[in-house]
């Protein structure tokens, strides 16, 4: 019974490219189900592409394929790799860092690199920069439908050594909790950070408090400002801001039907840092 086939590239939809990944996945099983998480990773963005998996994989059923082709060194020394998650999905990419958030939220028991001696779009020897089509798309879609098995991919790697992004952990320190902006909710300019719920509720935060928030970028501040802290854009007025829980469970900053990262022109990773701490009274002159 063959597997769903999702594909994720940074190729967008301006071109042929991602239709020639679907040629070469559907000649090699017509019957495939192929599924698109997105083509519109910003180019080179490894970051955001190891972030919108992590986004995206649990919601899938165990036994799914993905293919991430996010991929600037290609035609280079770096590895082409196949992923098994502890949840039993597989992950077909360059090991260039797309697996980070994967690997330290989710949990990798076994990497193999492709043989591309074997696992190659026949006829495609010659051809150095559109791995994604010659190799990713044609593994991917050999494993999804059962053409090959995970043993068959290549010679198994450590897991220890998988190439990671620097991704730090959030921290509480003195009531004030810090961390990252890890990805923008690219439609409505919201901001999504690395910080757990559960390490925001170890400050004695409760919905309807007052919260200072300060963003950096390379240790220069760029936005500070106060702001509820709501269930529901709808705890706040409009045009303003708010402190919220996104759909992965971790803090995202708003404003209500307005971009904030527009508006405040605010970036992604691990140079953007952001604090919150609980403002615990308010002097009113």
């Amino acid at each position: 019974m063959s597997r769903h086939l999702v594909l994720q590239t940074d190729f967008g939809l301006g071109d042929g490219a991602v239709s020639a990944m679907y040629g070469v996945a559907v000649s090699v099983d017509p019957a495939l189900k192929i599924y698109d998480l997105t083509h519109e990773i910003p180019q080179y963005n490894i970051w955001e592409g190891s972030y919108r998996l992590y986004q995206t994989i649990t919601y899938w059923p165990a036994e799914t394929v993905f293919v991430s082709v996010v991929d600037p060194g290609v035609g280079t020394d770096r590895l082409s790799v196949v992923a098994k998650t502890t949840e039993d999905q597989y992950i077909i990419t360059p090991d260039n860092g797309t697996l980070t958030h994967i690997f330290q939220n989710i949990g990798i028991k076994e990497i193999r690199e492709i043989d591309e001696t074997i696992n190659r779009l026949p006829n495609s020897g010659e051809s150095y920069t559109f791995h994604g089509r010659d190799i990713y798309a044609y593994t991917g879609a050999r494993l999804a439908a059962d053409v090959i098995q995970f043993k068959d991919i290549g010679r198994k790697l450590a897991v220890e050594d998988i190439v990671e992004l620097v991704n730090p952990d959030p921290i509480l320190n003195n009531g004030t909790v810090q961390g990252n902006i890890d990805i923008l909710d690219v439609r409505f300019g919201n901001l999504w950070t690395n910080i757990e719920r559960e390490l925001f509720i170890d400050t004695g935060v409760q919905y309807g408090d007052l919260l200072e928030v300060t963003i950096e970028n390379n240790n220069q501040q760029v936005y500070k400002n106060v702001m509820t802290y709501g269930r529901s854009f709808a705890d706040s007025r409009l045009g303003e801001p708010l402190i919220y829980v996104n759909s992965v469970d971790k803090l995202g900053v708003a404003i209500n039907q307005g971009s904030f990262a527009q508006a405040y022109d605010i970036g992604t990773g691990a140079n953007w840092k952001i604090s919150i701490h609980k403002i615990k009274n308010i002097e009113v002159n």
